[in-house]
């Protein structure tokens, strides 16, 4: 009777596939999904860098040339493609913008996590969500009607004697990149374990040096993540930086300078450029070298998150 119950067992186990078994659908159209969303990927990265390249493959300039900080395109004896102001302009404004709402950012989620009541909470998170909604035209129409002539008129003194200027430029950035950098500090706070948090109280100290001296070194890895990802955020902006920057293809020597980015480039010019001309491809060199910058934040990111897991 044993060995009929086993042959039975295994006589069960050894069914027959149905046809849907067989055909697994579900698991071909998640591989096939992934496939064509990778597929996409490579695409995507191989066709901006195809024309990102053709400044130097096919007009023939050198890397100087292209990498100069003279910017004029459209002179008919001797035209210049230099990006170098753009690339620092981006990288200035994103780099000032995480300056302002990095600190603003992080004490707000703090604030929700750790001091802030059930009521305030509930109200705090949703606006949040709130802000990541509103379109960048709305960010950008607000600075050029409000920021920029308050500038202007209150400090001209100071330097904005127009108002389009740097400083114009990451404080629009740093009101839009703010919501992310939050968001994302909140979910770091609140993955802290609470023993961490009973443990210190335990040994006598007050809640701010709990906040000090244990939540902010234990999250500091994720912190940094959310600033990068903010920055991430700032540097691929182009219409709300665009109208309250001034768009001058300069080296701003001061915040109250005007400037101009990759994207306020690309932007402005996409429709004076004719396809396969020097002015159009160095405009594809400008979207190449946002995609290396994009790669460089993505690979900090990864990096730091393997430190995270290993420590």
């Amino acid at each position: 009777m044993a060995n009929v119950s086993v042959y039975g067992a295994v006589s069960t186990l050894r069914r027959p596939l149905t046809l849907g078994e067989r055909i697994d659908a579900a698991r071909r159209t998640t591989l096939l999904a992934a496939g064509i969303v990778i597929l996409l990927v490579f695409l995507l990265l191989g066709f901006i860098t195809y024309n990102g390249v053709q400044i130097w493959t096919s007009s023939g300039f050198s890397f100087a040339a292209v990498f100069n900080t003279v910017w004029n395109p459209s002179s008919t004896n001797n035209p210049s493609f230099g990006i170098f102001p753009q690339l620092l302009g981006t990288l200035g404004v994103m780099v000032v913008a995480a300056v302002i709402a990095a600190p603003l950012s992080i004490g707000l989620a703090m604030f929700m996590t750790e001091i802030a009541p059930d009521w305030a909470r509930s109200i705090t998170r949703p606006a949040m969500e709130v802000f990541v909604g509103i379109p960048s035209v709305v960010y950008g129409w607000l600075g050029i009607t409000i920021l920029v002539p308050f500038l202007r008129q209150n400090f001209f003194g100071a330097g904005f004697t127009v108002g389009f200027s740097w400083f114009a430029g990451s404080l629009v950035l740093a009101l839009m990149i703010l919501p992310t950098i939050t968001s994302i500090s909140y979910d770091v706070f609140l993955a802290i374990p609470q023993e961490l948090r009973a443990a210190s109280l335990a040994l006598g100290t007050t809640r701010w040096q709990t906040i000090a001296h244990i939540l902010l070194p234990a999250g500091s890895t994720g912190l940094i993540t959310a600033i990068v990802l903010g920055m991430m955020r700032a540097a691929g902006e182009a219409l709300a930086v665009q109208m309250v920057i001034g768009n001058t293809p300069i080296i701003p020597t001061s915040l109250t300078k005007p400037m101009v980015t990759l994207t306020s480039q690309i932007t402005l010019d996409m429709g004076n450029t004719v396809q396969g001309e020097p002015w159009n491809q160095v405009l594809w060199t400008m979207g190449l070298v946002l995609l290396v910058i994009a790669f460089a934040f993505v690979t900090i990111v990864r990096r730091m998150a393997r430190g995270s897991i290993r420590a």
